[in-house]
């Protein structure tokens, strides 16, 4: 049984206060108050979980605006233009006089699959050990101990040498 059920049946069975209720139960007397509200008006409803998901998202980007947004990376990408978000949002700034940020434009483009997000930080894996570490041509990480001609020297030379016939 919810914490609410229990609630509202101790103001409304038992006939107890909400004050005395709200203590008992170490809640808030605003909330007792609220749920009993609420269950005056709205009946067995009132005590299911509510959503609480904001009812409007007012900073959302239209999905009309979505749209464009895709449509003209797909147009300047086929084209061979630039097609990253800052020059998208010169675009919409060119045709409508204002243009949502160019970050809002990238969550667009990141969400709609076009841009794989890269990572921005050097892997912590890759500076463990000796803390000597490189980045390769092929762009990964790769450890610069020992791998410099004066150290293949130095470990051919320490190498035991087996003399043949002894």
């Amino acid at each position: 049984m919810s914490l609410a059920r229990v609630v509202v049946t101790a103001i409304c069975v038992e006939g107890r206060g909400k004050s005395e209720v709200a203590r008992q139960y170490r809640v808030s007397r605003r909330w007792v108050q609220k749920l009993a509200a609420r269950f005056d008006t709205e009946g067995e409803a009132a005590l299911e979980p509510r959503s609480r998901r904001p009812h409007a998202s007012p900073h959302c980007v239209p999905a009309e605006l979505e749209e464009e947004i895709v449509a003209l990376r797909k147009s300047l990408a086929g084209e061979g233009l630039d097609a990253g978000a800052a020059t998208i949002a010169f675009r919409l700034a060119a045709r409508h006089g204002r243009s949502p940020a160019v970050s809002a434009i990238w969550r667009v483009l990141t969400r709609r699959g076009f841009v794989s997000p890269q990572p921005r930080k050097r892997p912590r894996a890759s500076t463990r050990g000796s803390g000597r570490t490189s980045r390769t041509s092929g762009g990964s990480w790769t450890s610069r101990t020992g791998s410099s001609p004066a150290a293949a020297r130095r470990r051919s030379s320490t190498s035991s040498t087996i003399i043949p016939g002894c």
